[in-house]
């Protein structure tokens, strides 16, 4: 529909203007100057009289047209008075627009129509949970990057960012068509495969009996003799140089401490609810560096410094390629990982989603890339559009006093911990325990929403409705700590708050997660009466009855949802979805806290059946669970 209204513009302006214009149109901000609005014709007058702005895109030659803008109007508010006139006149819009308005200086507001509102509901209705999906990235390749915990190290709260954000702008790329492709780029190679090589070697550990606590126990007991002894680091250096030129016995070990880290991670990811395609990790790459670092050379990109071989670059900082003892470092082998992703799968989108911190790495990464021409770059591809390189950079989570969040000795926080402490907050919450002021559980005959006399209460067994319980409640602590996270935008950073973590009201996943139980368990009761009513009417979706202002609210909420899927992949930022799914929720309970579903209620059952689809979706693009009951 903003495609159909922003031709229909585009048509009237050329009309009257004789230029080619795109339109923008945009949500107002307050619902009282309607669905959309546009400022075109602020644009096409201030761009008449040499201003510039930024709403509209010419594609006519700059000429003699353009003075015939500001002479024919006397001003952007009259201007737009004529395109409204145009607009009713043509009846292109009849059927979606039913009120047009014209606001100082200059802005065109349009309210869309009911019969088009219920007949989008209707859409919903028909596609479930496909709707918002589309084809609009149809044939095209993006790869994603996330996730990349280090091995021989626990989950820490810090990867939480990259592997939840990453994991919904996978997402949602599949959901709008795109043959998504996700990597997890482990940090299974390195120095500090020497810092464990040497402790587990010099302490003669046996490593089938350690655990990913051990492993990280020994990074920190090596830090600690290092400050005593630095001459430890060239004892780690050697051990990674041993395992890079293929000793046995250094790639026993650590492929025995990959496999250990493998498990771990595989554990936290099915808590998660994550699924990544591939996990290859930096060392896949280590047959390939050797020709990476050649290419260099031959490209002419590489050259020797002070033993070592680097990349230089115009702006940038020089990037080490291969280090003086001969060793390579990340750089090395992100170039390896590109050169590899472009071959196997011949991307037309690469998305890092990694900190901010990392950000000159990537700089330096993508430059080399442009010097090397890969990814269509080079004028012998046969690529048309070149491969594109984006770094999502996420923010830090940080403590209250501001400083990065962390235990009190100042060690990361395991994000296995964080999870189950909100598991354990879900729990009380649902039972109406001391850390939750109320219960999730609300009798639904006490609903004001569901009309009738009995209810049949079935009465399980306790075994069977702790398990409900349990499964509930690490539904809702998963969610409700990734929702936090999502919730934000993907740059800032993030002060942990349990409180809002785990709200019951606002913008949390609970409270989501509740509205759409709510939303679920009306439906079911009330399609549970409607077949006992004896006069039963139809739940088939009746247009004229809905004429309640929140019911009107909802619709109006309901309709946006393709176009902010495609914004929120556009913008690699979750947290649009957030806004969203949220806003659809407090119009729902803005409607459920005045009005009842009575049996038969056609109309209202079957909005009030595609507000529940709209929330799960959105909930499931975010990776988020949406428990039936609560």
């Amino acid at each position: 529909m903003r495609e159909q209204l922003g031709n229909a513009i585009a048509k009237v302006v050329k009309e009257l203007t004789v230029r080619d214009v795109e339109p923008k149109l945009e949500h107002p901000a307050q619902e009282e100057f309607g669905d959309y609005s546009t400022s075109v014709a602020l644009a096409v007058i201030s761009s008449g009289s040499g201003k510039s702005r930024g709403d509209l895109s010419s594609r006519t030659p700059r000429d003699d047209k353009r003075s015939t803008v500001t002479t024919k109007w006397s001003s952007p508010l009259e201007f737009a008075e004529k395109i409204k006139e145009k607009l009713e006149e043509s009846k292109m819009l009849k059927g979606l627009v039913e009120k047009i308005d014209v606001v100082a200086p200059g802005f065109i507001n349009f309210w869309l129509s009911k019969e088009m509102l219920v007949g989008e509901m209707g859409k919903v209705g028909e596609l479930g949970g496909s709707y918002g999906s589309s084809n609009v990235f149809d044939g095209q390749t993006v790869v994603v990057d996330y996730s990349g915990p280090n091995i021989a190290k626990p989950f820490g709260i810090g990867h939480l960012r990259s592997t939840i954000i990453g994991q919904a702008i996978y997402n949602l790329y599949k959901f709008l068509g795109a043959h998504t492709v996700g990597d997890n780029h482990l940090g299974d190679w390195g120095r500090q495969f020497g810092v464990l090589l040497h402790k587990i070697t010099s302490g003669k550990l046996n490593v089938d009996g350690l655990t990913i606590d051990d492993l990280e126990k020994l990074y920190v007991e090596f830090h600690k003799e290092v400050e005593e002894n630095p001459a430890l680091w060239d004892e780690a250096r050697g051990w990674f140089k041993k395992l890079e030129d293929g000793d046995p016995g250094a790639r026993e070990i650590w492929q025995k401490v990959k496999d250990i880290s493998l498990t771990e991670f595989s554990r936290i990811y099915d808590l998660l609810g994550v699924t990544i395609d591939y996990v290859y990790g930096e060392s896949f790459y280590e047959k390939l560096m050797p020709e990476v670092v050649e290419e260099c050379k031959v490209r002419g990109i590489a050259k020797e410094s002070e033993g070592a071989l680097i990349v230089e670059f115009e702006d940038l900082p020089p990037a080490i390629l291969v280090k003086s003892d001969g060793a390579t470092n990340y750089f090395t082998r992100d170039l390896a990982t590109i050169k590899f992703r472009l071959k196997e799968w011949d991307p037309d989108l690469i998305l890092y989603e990694v900190g901010a911190e990392q950000a000159l790495h990537f700089q330096q990464l993508f430059e080399a890339v442009r010097l090397l021409g890969w990814g269509g770059l080079s004028p012998s591809s046969e690529r048309v559009v070149p491969t594109r390189f984006v770094h999502i950079k996420h923010g830090l989570y940080l403590a209250p006093s501001g400083k990065k969040f962390s235990t009190r000795k100042g060690d990361t926080i395991h994000l296995e911990e964080v999870l189950e402490e909100a598991i354990t907050r879900a729990g009380y919450l649902i039972r109406g325990g001391s850390r939750g002021k109320t219960g999730l559980e609300l009798p639904l005959s006490k609903h004001p929403s569901v009309s009738e006399s009995k209810f049949a209460t079935k009465v399980r067994p306790e075994e069977e409705v702790q398990r409900d319980i349990d499964n509930i409640a690490k539904q809702v602590g998963v969610g409700a700590v990734k929702y936090f996270d999502l919730s934000h935008h993907p740059s800032s950073n993030i002060v942990f708050d349990w409180d809002k973590i785990m709200a019951l009201e606002g913008n949390s996943a609970p409270y989501l997660q509740y509205t759409y139980a709510r939303c679920k368990s009306v439906l079911t009761r009330a399609a549970d009466v409607s077949s006992r009513v004896e006069d039963e009417r139809s739940l088939t979706l009746v247009r004229d009855d809905i004429m309640e202002p929140e019911e009107l609210a909802v619709l109006r909420t309901l309709y946006k949802f393709p176009e902010v899927v495609e914004e929120a992949a556009r913008n690699y930022a979750p947290n649009i979805i957030c806004n969203y799914v949220n806003d659809l929720a407090q119009k729902y309970n803005a409607f459920y806290n005045q009005h009842r579903i009575l049996p038969g209620d056609g109309s209202m059952s079957s909005w009030l059946d595609q507000d529940h689809s709209d929330l799960k979706t959105g909930l499931n693009l975010l990776g988020i669970e949406a428990p039936e009951r609560m």
